[in-house]
């Protein structure tokens, strides 16, 4: 596949109080998974977290962050990782369009999940490759709009046009009819739960091409990811899955674990909940999370 061949997408416009957030399916299952170890390669660039700007980490991983790497790289092939929830729909476009655009060959590592905003910067690749135990998964656009019925409808229509053009994504690579793959956006119960592929599923399907084999240091390198950030992640996960907002989270945790350090943008200060007392909020959330989805659903 030639890079000047992929779908060029309609430029979108932002809803007015438009707010992103990850499927909590899909950030759950990124939480569980091991932080992929940086590559020494300078023409790889790794994507292991969300979509646009992270409360967490700070910036997250943007179009403006994959533009400045673009560039230190120049027309050269690149390898990009991914192991991402996804998140910001308008960002993973921007990015989707830049590796696009890129006048080498581009190579896609899938190196855990690559869900959402994440999966369409995956359809970039000239090349789409899956890790052992790696995972795709597509779904309609997410998100949550504050305001009147004629900002919900704007953003309605939005959402609508969204689908479709990442339906002509997904289509193009895959040669599935893009009504088909619009079902597959809906998942199986035409909510936000959209379609997990494994890696033999993603490749059968046309989504990827191959399987490739990580190297040791991607199963160490969750040992150098603070243990503090990841059951941070797993309490949020939980609280997602309890139906609780991407904004509610991050002030529910803020409120628990103290103030963020104004000089460590990552980090939090030494008040915080210890890692044991934050995995029994974890265990305590999940419980109530299944409680809330046994008595939601039918």
């Amino acid at each position: 596949m030639s890079l000047s061949k992929l779908h060029k997408p309609a430029a979108f416009q932002r809803p007015d109080g438009y707010t992103w957030d990850t499927p909590p399916a899909a950030f759950s299952e990124w939480t569980e998974r091991p932080m992929a170890a940086e590559a020494d390669d300078q023409n790889t660039i790794s994507i292991y977290g969300v979509i646009g700007e992270d409360f967490w980490t700070g910036e997250g991983f943007t179009a403006k962050r994959m533009a400045g790497a673009l560039r230190s790289i120049g027309a050269k092939a690149v390898t990009v990782n991914v192991n991402s929830p996804g998140g910001d729909m308008f960002e993973g476009l921007a990015i989707y369009n830049l590796l696009r655009e890129h006048k080498a060959e581009v190579t896609v590592k899938v190196m855990g999940i690559a869900a959402s905003a994440a999966s369409i910067i995956a359809m970039a690749g000239d090349k789409v490759l899956m890790g052992t135990g790696s995972m795709l998964m597509i779904h309609n656009a997410w998100g949550m709009v504050i305001g009147n019925r004629h900002d919900f409808a704007d953003a309605a229509d939005v959402f609508k046009t969204f689908d479709s053009s990442m339906a002509s994504i997904y289509a193009e690579r895959t040669d599935i009819k893009v009504d088909n793959i619009l079902s597959m956006l809906d998942g199986p119960t035409r909510s936000s739960d959209g379609t997990y592929m494994t890696a033999a599923e993603a490749i059968e399907k046309g989504f990827a091409d191959d399987t490739f084999e990580p190297d040791d240091s991607a199963a160490q390198a969750s040992a150098t990811v603070p243990a503090d950030l990841i059951a941070r992640r797993r309490t949020e996960a939980a609280l997602a899955k309890a139906g609780m907002g991407r904004k509610e989270r991050f002030d529910t945790l803020n409120s628990l674990s103290g103030p963020r350090d104004a000089t460590r943008p990552a980090a939090r200060d030494a008040g915080e909940l210890t890692v044991a007392q934050q995995a029994a909020i974890v265990a305590g959330l999940t419980n109530l999370g299944q409680s809330a989805s046994t008595f939601i659903r039918p």
